[in-house]
């Protein structure tokens, strides 16, 4: 089995086209189901200590999801599952097995409400050092502007490029990490400031098709290194550490909402494939849905 993982991790890198996050995590989690098995259930082991693949059935697989959710958060399962079905897909097609998890239906998610930062706690962050004036402090500065005012994804605003960037227009072109469309995202005059102040002050020399947030010794941020420099802004500003760049998202989608801006345009500016995805933001517009009520509505 560890073979046929490692075959499959690869076929999500070359024929299948798979990013290569997404083979890594799913290379991890089939590790999972394989340990799993052979912990379960040793008669499904070779003389060589392996799982033989053709032993599988359906009533392992369903024993491992229900082990997984006695364990784990349900997205895990969700992700594993999905591995794991893709892993049996391609087995089924590659060497004509039969496929046991064809029949498992995937957990429902939970329902988790978004923590989202008030417009207060999202000034303190970006005001945290304003008073400094050094490259780093600049950049930072602007990172926090432009993840508010674009509603990047993290990893989104480590892959931006300069050339990317249209201030005169002000917009910026978003190359989704998902591997959705390209889009065109509006970015607030605050952010475009704050990004002419880190161009100008940039330790090493800007070109348009280089990177637009970078380290010291000039090399591209990672989306890792921006986590962790909002842990530690968070921390210098007061706030919670809940405050983070997909926090920011939320806050700029949410805000957005509840001062009028339609659901279409916002799932348009955050890159949702489906309008779904954008419409667990209303929940925390509630109050602001029941004032206009309370204002407009005759019987209220």
């Amino acid at each position: 089995m560890r073979q046929a993982i490692e075959s499959f991790a690869t076929a999500l890198l070359t024929a299948l086209g798979g990013a290569a996050n997404t083979a890594a995590a799913y290379r991890r989690d089939l590790c999972d189901f394989r340990a799993f098995l052979l912990r379960r259930f040793p008669a499904l082991s070779t003389e060589g200590g392996e799982v033989d693949l053709a032993r599988i059935e359906p009533g392992h697989a369903r024993a491992y999801l229900a082990d997984l959710l006695r364990r784990a958060s349900r997205a895990t399962a969700q992700r594993r599952l999905a591995a794991i079905k893709a892993f049996f897909r391609h087995l089924e097609a590659v060497e004509g097995l039969p496929n046991p998890a064809v029949a498992l239906k995937t957990p429902k998610a939970e329902r988790r409400l978004p923590r989202v930062p008030a417009e207060r706690e999202v000034l303190t962050l970006i005001e945290a050092d304003a008073e400094k004036q050094a490259p780093l402090a600049l950049r930072d500065r602007a990172i926090v502007e432009l993840l508010y005012s674009s509603g990047l994804r993290v990893s989104e605003l480590a892959a931006l490029n300069w050339q990317e960037i249209d201030a005169r227009v002000g917009v910026v072109m978003v190359r989704s990490a998902k591997g959705n469309k390209d889009r065109v995202v509006p970015v607030g005059e605050p952010a475009l400031a704050a990004l002419r102040n880190w161009r100008a002050a940039a330790p090493a020399p800007v070109a348009p098709d280089g990177p637009v947030f970078v380290s010291r010794r000039g090399r591209r941020l990672t989306a890792r290194s921006v986590e962790k420099l909002f842990e530690r802004r968070a921390v210098r500003a007061g706030l919670e550490a809940s405050v983070n760049p997909h926090a920011l998202r939320h806050s700029f989608a949410t805000h957005l909402l509840e001062r009028g801006a339609d659901l279409r345009s916002i799932q348009q500016m955050l890159g949702h494939a489906s309008l779904s995805s954008t419409q667990r933001y209303t929940h925390v517009t509630v109050k602001h849905l029941r004032e206009a009520y309370a204002r407009a509505h005759p019987r209220a």
